[in-house]
């Protein structure tokens, strides 16, 4: 069995993520409205979204710089294959859908990897993209290598794709309080960053102290939210436009 990754970046089923992995099964159950044919998925993470999408799909094929746990089982019509993107290592004009969550902001070559996905698409293909907003974020993520407004995300994809559905996920009252208590924890703990290290270090070195902080932070809301975590289900969260205000930005194109 693939080993499980440890990290507050690799979206999880443990309740200390339930905030982020309610949001991002939205995604997948948007997603699943949409899809059929053939279908590639670049992300595979936890592999959850899988099983979600793979039941919509006559052939479901995902793809992740790491091994995954749905890589041990009988996955059935899931065909998991470990890769770094870009490039995609598949043919041209090979799928009916490409599906890609939470993953772009990691990717240095952006702009390729766009241009990848046009090229695996079959004529008339369905590209469904996520990513953070940046405007919600709460300080730098040094996973990311970039994070996008949605002017920036909308040129992004509309260099390559002409038809473009420009949408977000947003939650309702219950989310927005969980994400101020988020906020004053985070602000509690980069008040001691009195050099302005977060914003000035190199990526690589800030990445194992902000994935404890996160988790600890994560851990801490979980323990002291009078059960606001464990309520919160998909239902809080909604697809709307692609504003300042929604948590992620949730783009559909046609090649």
């Amino acid at each position: 069995m693939a080993k499980k990754i440890q990290t507050a970046e690799r979206v999880s089923e443990e309740m200390s993520d339930n905030f982020v992995f309610q949001r991002s099964k939205l995604a997948y159950c948007l997603a699943a409205e949409k899809i059929g044919g053939k279908v590639l998925e670049i992300g595979t993470g936890m592999g959850y979204g899988a099983h979600i999408l793979a039941p919509k799909a006559e052939a479901f094929f995902t793809i992740d710089r790491y091994a995954s746990p749905i890589d041990a089982g009988s996955a059935g019509k899931i065909h998991f294959t470990r890769a770094t993107v870009p490039p995609i290592p598949f043919e041209d004009s090979m799928f009916d859908c490409v599906v890609s969550f939470q993953v772009i902001e990691h990717i240095k070559k952006d702009k390729e990897l766009v241009e990848e996905m046009y090229r695996v698409l079959k004529p008339g293909g369905m590209l469904i993209l996520s990513t953070p907003n940046k405007s919600m974020s709460l300080t730098r993520n040094p996973f990311h290598i970039r994070e996008y407004t949605p002017d920036e995300f909308h040129r992004l994809i509309s260099a390559r794709f002409g038809e473009i559905c420009a949408g977000g996920i947003t939650g309702n009252e219950k989310i927005m309080e969980y994400y101020q208590n988020n906020r004053k924890g985070v602000e509690a703990i980069t008040r001691f960053d009195f050099l302005d290290l977060q914003h000035r270090a190199p990526r690589w070195m800030l990445r194992i102290p902000y994935d404890i902080l996160n988790r600890i932070n994560r851990v801490k809301l979980l323990k002291k939210g009078n059960g606001l975590v464990e309520s919160i289900v998909m239902e809080d969260y909604f697809y709307s436009q692609d504003t300042e205000a929604c948590f992620d930005l949730f783009y559909t194109a046609r090649k």
